[in-house]
This record gives structure tokens, C-alpha cells and sequence, in this order.
């Protein structure tokens, strides 16, 4: 029996992966590291309440299998470009560095289409630097999740995704072939292959776009 740990849990993608999680019988505990509680109870579920500054504190104590991490946030959310590369990149990669310190044989990480820490955009680029430097913690494996566009209802409102979503939802038969990969898919639909891949997780390093995670969900 596996013990895995969830950043994000309170997000889009990493409340499926969450649920996935404490539904899949080969996992003993599941731990969520959050800034408040979430309204959620079941017996496999851990909780620590935690943010950047204090999770070398908050985890001290666990041991981890796997660890499964979802977190980011927009420019209108956070315009403030330093705190923006904190969320997106610093936590991401002391999560990861943490949780290898603490046993994690595997990495699950939810990135962008089109990550490239050679990029000139800045959203871009900062998802490419975190993907390098958390390749660089030399996990057993790393399995690299870039979506285009994430369908789903969030919890708070963001009236301009919504129309994005309704287009890509009205194009996404067009993107075929090398284009697959800018096809929008359900946030419940990525988690579930990133819980999924644990079964497949053969390779060192894996990167995948829309193709290679809807195979993940047969």
C-alpha cells in the first residue's frame, strides 16, 4: 500500500486528482498540504495546513511514495511577476524536492503546452524552468502533464475562461494530427491519467499532451 501527497488539492485539476486518489484502493493515506481546511473527510485522507514559507516544517514528519502536484495561478490573480514565479515555479520545486527527501520514488506535475524555459513569455517560460529543475531533482520518475486549454467548472469566477472554454469546446475537432496536442480537455480527465500513469510508469522522464493522456483513460 502506497502513501501519496497532493499539492493543489483545492484547485480545478487537483481535486480530481484528490478524489482519484482516496478511490484508488493500492493507496493506504493520502496527504494534502493546504492553507485551510477543505470540506472533505475520509479515512485515507491527511491533512496539513501549510503555504511556501512553512512546508520544510509541515512535512518534516511524513514518508511519501509518490507526489502529485497541481499548483499555479493566473496573471490577473497575481499580477505581481516575483509572487507569480513563487507559485509557479519555488513551490512547485521544493514540493518535489521535499517529498524526494522524504522517500517520493515518482513526480506527477500538471505544466502548460508549450513549456519552455527559452521562451519570451513569461508564463511559458516560468512552466518550463519549473519542469527543468524539478527533471533535475532526478526522481526515479518524472511524468510532465502539459494541457492547453483545462475545461471544467472552478469555484471562483472567471467569466473570460468561460468564454474560451465554450470556443475551444466548438474547435477542438480541428486540432488533429501534431495539432492534438492544443486540444482542451476536462480537468477530471487529466487527473485521472496522471493517477492512471502510475501503472504505466516505465519511463525516466515522460511528457505528455492531449494524445498521450486521453490513452491514459481506457
Amino acid at each position: 500500500m502506497k502513501k501519496a501527497i497532493v499539492y493543489g488539492a483545492s484547485g480545478l485539476v487537483g481535486s480530481y486528482i484528490l478524489e482519484n486518489l482516496l478511490n484508488n484502493t493500492n493507496y493506504e493515506q493520502i496527504t494534502i498540504v493546504v492553507r485551510k481546511e477543505l470540506d472533505i473527510k475520509h479515512p485515507k485522507l491527511k491533512t496539513l495546513i501549510g503555504d511556501f514559507q512553512s512546508l520544510p516544517n509541515v512535512v518534516k514528519d511524513i514518508a511519501i511514495d509518490e507526489v502529485y502536484i497541481a499548483l499555479g495561478t493566473t496573471q490577473k490573480k497575481t499580477p505581481d511577476k516575483k509572487i507569480y514565479y513563487q507559485i509557479d515555479h519555488d513551490y512547485p520545486v521544493l514540493a518535489a524536492k521535499l517529498a524526494k527527501e522524504k522517500g517520493a520514488k515518482s513526480v506527477f506535475l500538471v505544466s502548460a503546452v508549450g513549456a519552455s524555459p527559452s521562451s519570451s513569455v513569461f508564463y511559458v517560460k516560468t512552466k518550463g524552468e519549473m519542469e527543468q529543475d524539478i527533471i533535475s531533482l532526478n526522481f526515479d520518475h518524472t511524468y510532465i502533464f502539459r494541457p492547453s486549454m483545462i475545461l471544467g467548472n472552478r469555484k471562483e469566477s472567471r467569466p473570460m475562461e468561460k468564454v474560451f472554454i465554450g470556443i475551444f469546446k466548438l474547435i477542438n475537432p480541428l486540432f488533429i494530427g501534431n495539432l492534438s496536442k492544443y486540444k482542451g480537455i476536462e480537468a477530471s480527465d487529466i487527473a485521472k491519467a496522471m493517477v492512471n500513469a502510475v501503472n504505466n510508469s516505465n519511463d525516466k522522464i515522460k511528457i505528455l499532451h492531449w494524445k498521450e493522456m486521453t490513452a491514459l483513460l481506457k
